[in-house]
């Protein structure tokens, strides 16, 4: 199974913590959704051999789309791709936005961007709702029908005390949810949050809290019956997101959209490039090919220690782990052995696991994966 990414670029205002690619120019809407099918219909044959299991609207704030345009996106990606009949099909929405998700056809995973339900902190985000907003949005989208809501909530955030924090995870599982994406909140360069951190105007969550909030949302979680999955998701039984699933084990998937990438689950990295204007006119440009003009996107061949550095990674992200047996069929023994030999050291203190196969974190790891991962990169090409 293959996913399709569609990147709406759109945003009424840029929260103070995002460096994804957006634009507030609304007025663009129509004109973008006329070169998005231009795109969609040109790369079709990127596909042709793969049953499309996932369709993801991600942004921006792709719910700032009117329901017209979005209908249009996902009756040309049906006809043009082989989509499953049961496929996952998701689209993140504000808590404040007024799409009808009853009036389009089969949206049938929403993922709502709360952050957090403190109306102070959300002032902080410059987010456009407040928490009585978010609540509603939620009772709004079970009473549209959708049975497959996830949030975003975010730990760590200038201000946040563990009580708010606690309120936030309270909130949020009795909502009724199926699924929640919780992240530490990340300082990126260029953002206006990194801004106010160098220029002291905020402080940034001690180590020791952010340790201490991530333990508490494992308990909330558990406590909830949710599993916890992969590093910042946890989910109902049945209700993992199998979009994002498809990143971790390296399945094939085509973004598209100024900004998106892709993957053609071999080798082959595509990232087209950040540029509205430049989208739209290449895209109505009848000399340009959407499958190959590098006018259009950057083209990446992995080496094969670049894969193997992927797979451990994203193995590791997963409650599943690594497959050993999977990893040696692909790499050779050669590389199992040598991670092998590299995860000795963590084995012993107790930071990674062995069993049924698999190697994995243990959830008191989770909060140092990036420097385990690290450990256990590829130490030759």
């Amino acid at each position: 199974m293959a996913g399709i990414y569609v990147h709406v670029p759109f945003c009424r205002s840029r929260c103070i913590y995002c460096d994804f690619y957006s634009t507030t120019r609304e007025e663009e809407m129509a004109a973008y959704t006329d070169a998005l099918c231009c795109e969609l219909k040109g790369r079709q044959a990127e596909l042709a051999n793969e049953h499309v299991g996932t369709i993801y609207f991600g942004g921006g704030t792709p719910s700032l789309l009117p329901s017209s345009l979005l209908q249009r996106i996902i009756d040309t990606i049906c006809i043009h791709y082989d989509v499953a009949e049961d496929a996952e099909i998701t689209l993140e929405m504000n808590p404040d936005d007024s799409v009808d998700v009853a009036t389009l056809s089969r949206i049938n995973r929403i993922s709502l961007g709360v952050q957090t339900f403190n109306d102070k902190l959300l002032r902080l985000l410059r987010r456009r709702h407040d928490s009585t907003t978010a609540i509603a949005a939620v009772k709004k989208l079970q009473a549209a029908g959708i049975g497959n809501i996830s949030i975003d909530l975010i730990y760590g955030l200038p201000g946040q005390t563990m009580e708010t924090w606690e309120h936030d995870l309270q909130q949020a599982f009795a909502l009724g949810i199926q699924h929640l994406s919780a992240y530490a909140l990340s300082y990126e360069e260029g953002t206006l949050l990194s801004r106010w951190r160098e220029a002291g105007k905020i402080q940034e969550a001690s180590d020791e809290l952010e340790v201490a909030m991530f333990e508490r949302l494992c308990q909330c979680a558990r406590k909830a019956g949710f599993e916890h999955y992969e590093i910042s998701n946890f989910a109902l039984p049945h209700f993992y997101s199998h979009h994002n699933s498809s990143y971790w084990t390296g399945s094939p998937y085509a973004g598209f959209g100024p900004g998106a990438h892709s993957y053609d689950g071999v080798r082959t990295r595509r990232a087209n490039r950040p540029d509205l204007s430049r989208y739209l006119q290449l895209m109505t440009h009848e000399g340009v090919n959407p499958m190959t003009d590098e006018q259009l996107a950057d083209f990446e061949q992995l080496s094969t220690a670049e894969l193997y550095d992927e797979a451990v990674m994203c193995g590791l992200r997963t409650s599943r782990g690594i497959n050993l047996a999977h990893l040696k069929e692909r790499f050779g023994e050669a590389r199992l052995q040598e991670l092998l030999s590299q995860a000795q050291t963590h084995l012993r203190q107790g930071r990674l696991k062995l069993t049924d196969g698999c190697l994995r974190l243990t959830e008191q790891s989770l909060m140092i994966s990036d420097d385990i991962m690290s450990d256990l990169m590829a130490v030759s090409a």
